[in-house]
C-alpha cells in the first residue's frame, strides 16, 4: 500500500506514549517527598477544593441554560473568592509560581480560547485563573463536589451518548461564541487529546467553526522532570498526581498570543482556519507539527502479536476511510461481510468504478485516493488488500483477528493453507511495509519444503516467537541490515542449503 509523502508519520517520539525514567536521587527524593510533603499537599488541596464548593453552589442556584445573568455585585465577589481559592490550591500542589505572558483579552474581542498543547489535567490552571467556559461531559456534572465546580463555569456539555451530541455541541459553541462577548469566552483544547508535548497534532475543527476571532494560548511546563504529562500510554492519573506533589516545585508559563482574526477563505473552511493557528503556536512553542489526530491514536499505538511496524500508510487510508464513512461503519460483522464477498472474486482485481460499485459508494475525489493507495499502476486493486487495510485499522491491537480474516480471503478451501505470496501480501498491508519476504519465515517451519501454511500454523508460530517480525520476516527499512532470497519451489536441496 502507498502513502502520500506530504502526510509520511513522523517516525519520532510518538506523541501518546509518556516514558519516566528516574536516577537514583529522584527516587530518593520522591521517596522523601511521598512521606512527608505529598500527604500535606494533598489535603490541603483537597480542602481548598472543598472550600470552593459552597460559591460555587450558591453562585449557580437560577442559573439560566440558555442566558448569562448580569454580573451583580455579589456574583463578582464571588468570582474573586473563587479565583483566589484555586490559585492558593494550586500553590499548596507546588505550582507557586504561574508565569503569565501576554495578555487575555476580552470575549469581544475574541470569543474562543485555543489553547494547546494539552497533555495533563493540570491545563485546568488555567481554566481556573480566567474562569474561561470549557466543553465537558455531561456526565461530569453528577461527580460529588467536582461536578459543582465544573458547572461554575458555564461549560458547554456533551451528552456522549446522544446521536447529535456532536452537532448540538458544535451549535452551542457558535452560540455563545456569535453572543458579543455576553457569555464568558469559551476555554477549547482543540487537539482533543492529551499528548506529551513533543508536538502539535492536527486540531480539531470545533473552536474554529464559528470563523470569528480566537486568541492562541501556548501552555508549558518547564520542569526538570516531567511528571505531569497524562496521556494514553504512560504513568496514570494517580501516579501523576502523587510524582508531581512530590516535586519542589513545579512550573507553569501561559503565553496569550496576539488574537488571531480568520480571512475570508479561513471562515469558509474551517480546516484551514484551524491548520494555521496550529502553525502559529507551533512557530511560539518551538514545537514540530505532527500529523497525527486523535482519531490516529490506536494506530501509532498498536500492540499485538502482529504490531504495525511503519503507520505511514495506515494512516493515510484511515484518513481516507473516516471521511468515506466506512470507519464508523466498520463493525466486525461487516468487516466478515466484506471478507465473504472479497473472497468469491478470487483476486479477481477492480478498477475504480468497479470498487466504487463493491464498496456501494460515489466515485469521488476521496474514493479515487483510497483506491490509489491499492493500485499496482495498472489502474486495478486487489479488494483483499482493502479490507485487510480496512480491519487493521478498525482493530489495530487485535492483529490476529485480522489475520484469520485475511486468511478466509486467500486459504484454498480443501486445506485451509495459505501460499508464501499471498501471506507476504497479507502482512504487508499489516505491517505498512513494503518488498516482504518469508522465506526465512517458512525456513523457521517444522517443514522447511513447506510452501504454504495454515492460520492454526501461523499462530502457534506467532505465539512460539514473540519476536516474529524482528527474527523471521525481512523487508526494507527492516532492523536487520540483510535479508533472506524468497525460496523457489523447484529447488528444494538448495532451499534447504540456504
Amino acid at each position: 500500500m502507498k502513502s502520500s509523502e506530504s502526510r509520511a508519520f513522523n517516525a519520532g517520539r510518538n506523541p501518546f506514549v509518556q516514558e519516566l525514567k528516574f536516577t537514583t536521587a529522584e527516587k530518593i527524593k520522591i521517596g522523601l517527598m511521598s512521606v512527608t510533603v505529598f500527604p500535606v499537599r494533598l489535603l490541603l488541596m483537597f480542602f481548598f477544593m472543598l472550600l470552593a464548593w459552597p460559591f460555587a453552589f450558591v453562585a449557580s442556584l437560577g442559573r439560566s441554560e440558555f442566558a448569562v445573568e448580569p454580573q451583580s455585585w455579589w456574583r463578582r465577589l464571588v468570582d474573586v473568592c473563587m479565583r483566589v481559592i484555586m490559585r492558593t490550591m494550586w500553590f499548596c500542589g507546588g505550582f507557586h509560581w504561574i508565569r503569565v505572558k501576554g495578555e487575555c483579552v476580552l470575549p469581544s474581542q475574541a470569543p474562543i480560547l485555543a489553547m494547546a498543547p494539552h497533555s495533563t489535567y493540570f491545563d485546568a490552571i488555567p481554566v481556573t485563573r480566567t474562569m474561561c467556559s470549557t466543553v465537558a461531559k455531561l456526565e461530569s456534572r453528577s461527580i460529588p463536589v467536582w461536578g459543582t465546580l465544573i458547572s461554575y463555569i458555564r461549560p458547554v456539555f456533551v451528552f456522549r451518548s446522544a446521536q447529535d451530541s456532536r452537532k448540538k455541541t458544535v451549535e452551542e459553541i457558535k452560540r455563545r461564541a456569535r453572543s458579543g462577548g455576553e457569555w464568558p469566552q469559551i476555554g477549547i483544547f482543540p487537539e482533543g487529546t492529551c499528548t506529551n508535548r513533543s508536538g502539535l497534532i492536527r486540531f480539531k475543527a470545533g473552536a474554529f467553526l464559528p470563523g470569528l476571532p480566537v486568541q492562541p494560548v501556548v501552555l508549558r511546563y518547564p520542569n526538570s522532570l516531567d511528571t505531569v504529562t497524562w496521556t494514553w500510554q504512560g504513568p496514570g492519573a494517580l501516579k501523576v498526581l502523587w510524582l508531581t506533589l512530590c516535586q519542589p516545585h513545579n512550573a507553569v508559563e501561559i503565553e496569550y498570543l496576539p488574537v488571531y482574526a480568520p480571512s475570508q477563505e479561513e471562515r469558509e473552511d474551517p480546516a484551514l482556519f484551524a491548520n494555521n493557528v496550529r502553525k502559529i503556536m507551533a512557530k511560539a512553542l518551538q514545537l514540530p507539527l505532527i500529523d497525527l489526530s486523535f482519531e490516529d491514536r490506536d494506530i501509532s499505538m498498536s500492540r499485538g502479536e502482529v504490531q504495525i511496524f511503519d503507520p505511514s500508510s495506515l494512516l493515510e487510508f484511515n484518513r481516507s476511510a473516516c471521511r468515506l464513512g466506512l470507519r464508523a461503519q466498520s463493525t466486525d460483522a461487516a468487516l466478515e461481510e466484506l471478507a465473504r464477498r472479497a473472497r468469491k472474486l478470487q483476486g479477481e482485481r477492480l478498477a475504480l468504478e468497479d470498487f466504487a460499485h463493491f464498496l456501494d459508494l460515489p466515485v469521488t475525489d476521496t474514493l479515487t485516493q483510497a483506491h490509489g493507495l491499492f493500485d499496482q499502476e495498472d489502474g486495478r486493486v486487489d479488494i483483499r488488500h482493502f479490507v485487510i487495510a480496512l480491519s487493521t485499522v478498525h482493530r489495530p491491537s487485535a492483529s490476529m483477528e485480522t489475520l484469520k480474516l485475511a486468511f478466509k480471503m486467500y486459504e484454498k478451501e480443501d486445506s485451509g493453507e495459505v501460499k508464501d505470496d499471498d501471506l507476504a501480501s497479507i502482512l504487508e498491508i499489516m505491517l505498512g511495509v513494503k518488498n516482504l519476504e518469508v522465506a526465512l519465515l517458512f525456513l523457521s517451519l517444522d517443514n522447511p519444503d513447506a510452501e504454504a501454511i495454515t492460520y492454526d500454523e501461523l499462530r502457534l508460530f506467532i505465539e512460539q516467537h514473540p519476536r516474529f517480525i524482528l527474527d523471521h520476516l525481512s523487508f526494507k527499512n527492516h532492523p536487520r541490515n540483510f535479508c533472506f532470497p524468497r525460496r523457489r519451489s523447484s529447488d528444494s536441496e538448495s532451499s534447504k542449503e540456504d
